[in-house]
This record gives C-alpha cells, structure tokens and sequence, in this order.
C-alpha cells in the first residue's frame, strides 16, 4: 500500500494548516479517486462516509459512515490519501472502528432497538486526538439526535450535551426534522469552541427548502463541555432546480469546515428527474457569522427580526468543470502541498446504492 500523501507536511494540528485569516480566493481542483463499492475493511463494507476530518499526527484521515448499524457495526474508517500538486492518486481505506455506547457494546441497529445511531460528522480533536461525531438521530423513532467524543479505539469518553430546541418530537411538529439534524460539525482554531450545524430548519424556523424558496438552519457555537456561545441563521438556498412530476428533491447543509473566523459551508441538493434518477448539485460558500444576530434566545425564527450570517459562493461543483461529483457530505483540510498551498478534501456519501460512488476530490487553496 502506497503510504501517506508523498508531499504532506505535518502540521502540529488539525488547523495549522489554515495558516492565513485572509479569504479562500479560489479552489483549484487537483484530482479525483474513487473507492469500490465492493471494498471492505477490517470485514466492515466501505460506504455511507458522510464526514471527513485530516488527522495531522497521524497523516491520514479519520470518514465516519451514516450506516446505521445495518450493514455492519456503526464505524469510523482510517483513510490514506497520495496525491501530488497535480494529481490525487489513490484513496486506500486502512482500518474500520467500531463505535461504542457508553457501556462498552456496539450500537445497534433497528432491528434490536435501543439507541440507534446515524452517524454524520467527525472531528479530530485538535487537542488530544479524540475523536468527536454527530448522530442525526431519529424522529420517527423518537431517538434525539446527539453530539459524542470517543478515543481512537472507538470508545466512548464523554457525550456532549446540545441545545433542547434541536430534540425530535415524534408526537408532534416541533423540534429537529426527521434525517435534517446535526449533520455539520466543526472545531473552531485551537479547539476552544466547536460549530455544530443543522442540516435544515426547525419547525419553529419554517419550512424546508423548495425550488422557489430558501430556508433557514441554525449553526450553533458550544464550548468544549456544550455550553452555547452564540447562534446564528445560516440562510439555505431554494433547490435548484425542478423534480420531475411526483418526484423529490432537497436541498441542505451537508457539512461545514472552520477557516479562522469563517466557515467553509457545504451545501447539497439532490433532485430526482422524471425517469426516476438524481443528479447532485454541490456548492460551497464562504460563510461570515460575525455580523449576524445571536439567534440561541429565539425559540422561533418565523416571524422574528434578525440578521443572518453573510455568504458568498466559493465555488459551484456542477460549473467548475471537474467531471462527474457525486453526493458530497463531508469536507476537510488536507495537509500543505509541496509549494506550501492547502489544500481542501471532499467525500461522497454512496448511500451503499449500486449507482453512486465513493469519491474523494482534493483542491489546492489559493488566498
């Protein structure tokens, strides 16, 4: 197995390779790498990665999969990316961890009951190298969704209490939607603070995204024991484009990434055409919270006054003329190039279906 990204240069955490407060001016794509569908680790089947973070220490990566325990054991895997300036070769999956409740048992899945997990964001801990991830809960099930901290072996070490607006009311129209909760996660630099993000509105917030209206989604910063810092109102943009008759589409935040004072956000649609088939629509935006209101004292935003964060769009997959870009759900730094740039990671969630893909796609960072 080829080993860890030839031109790497570690850094002595996860954020030291976001070295400049000065703005992301453009991306430039270096490559692409695809995993099988097939592949598994470790005897656990690859897929489903739904977050990524760049583990500094170790030079690899840590992709967490939105398996809910069905297929195997809900899990994190350790993944090798080599790429060059111009090219990303390979992506190599080296080991599969296996989650773990509080009591030491794995999570189950929803055949056996119990608290079922569906795992969707991961961060390296820049302090300590734990590992820290989000479950979207359940509505339906009447399972919260919930923010964890486990070690490397998977073992968890603490369970971070989230604001009760977010809880899911399966009784009622109140609270997270169902599969639209904590799907971003992101540590601050240093690690003081952690931004957890919404994929979608709340109830009280208004409706979700359509092709002709936009929503909102609440990002919530929380210090290291989940005390609320302060909230803001990211504005989701309207789908974009139409869904053939009786057919569906979304559009939500799928993840996010931390640069100095400025979030890097991910926002994916996915609309189904009439002959029944998705095409994917991915943007990324530069995200200024610091002149929004603090939302964390609203119980609603329908109706209220507010100021929400500043976006501008960073750069727009479906445009950018890179070949084909699956669903992408997860974002990270990756380490320096040989020139010294950063670089930017993104990853496919597959949803373990037989026509879509696992795919990693690096980007140099130019400010």
């Amino acid at each position: 197995m080829l080993r860890a990204l030839a031109i790497a240069l570690l850094c002595a955490s996860a954020f030291s390779s976001v070295a400049s407060a000065a703005p992301i001016k453009s991306l430039r794509f270096i490559g692409a790498a695809t995993v099988p569908n097939d592949a598994k680790v470790d005897g656990a089947l690859v897929g489903g990665l739904s977050g990524i973070d760049y583990d500094a220490a170790a030079g690899d990566f840590v992709a967490i999969s939105d398996d809910k325990s069905d297929i195997a054991p809900a899990r994190f895997f350790t993944v090798k990316l080599t790429f060059s300036t111009d090219r990303l070769f390979r992506a190599d999956m080296e080991h599969a961890v296996t989650l773990l409740q509080a009591s030491g048992q794995p999570y189950p899945n929803s055949k056996a009951g119990g608290e079922v997990p569906d795992p969707e964001a991961i961060r390296i801990d820049p302090e300590n190298g734990n590992v820290w991830w989000t479950s979207e809960g359940d509505r339906n099930k009447n399972l919260n969704p919930f923010l964890r901290v486990a070690d490397r072996t998977g073992r968890q070490v603490a369970d971070i209490p989230t604001p009760p607006i977010f809880a899911v009311h399966s009784d009622k129209e109140a609270g997270g939607r169902h599969n639209l909760t904590f799907e971003s996660l992101a540590f601050a630099p240093g690690g003081k603070s952690a931004w957890l993000g919404m994929e979608e509105a709340i109830y009280e917030d208004g409706p979700i995204a359509t092709p002709k209206a936009g929503a909102v989604a609440r990002f919530t910063e929380l210090d290291r024991s989940g005390k609320v810092l302060r909230e803001v109102a990211y504005p989701v943009d309207a789908i974009p484009a139409t869904p053939g008759e009786g057919k569906g589409a979304d559009n939500g935040v799928s993840d996010f990434l931390a640069d100095d004072s400025h979030l890097i956000v991910v926002e994916r649609s996915g609309v189904q055409a009439a002959d029944g088939q998705y095409k994917d629509y991915i943007r990324l935006y530069d995200v200024d919270p610091s002149a929004a209101t603090d939302v964390s004292a609203l119980p609603a935003l329908t109706g209220a006054t507010y100021t929400p964060a500043a976006k501008q769009l960073l750069l727009n997959l479906d445009t950018a003329n890179i070949g084909y870009v699956d669903n992408i759900e997860g974002i990270s730094w990756g380490p320096k190039l040989a020139n010294g740039s950063e670089t930017l990671i993104l990853v496919s969630d597959n949803n373990f279906g037989a026509t879509q893909i696992t795919q990693f796609l690096a980007f140099e960072v130019t400010r």
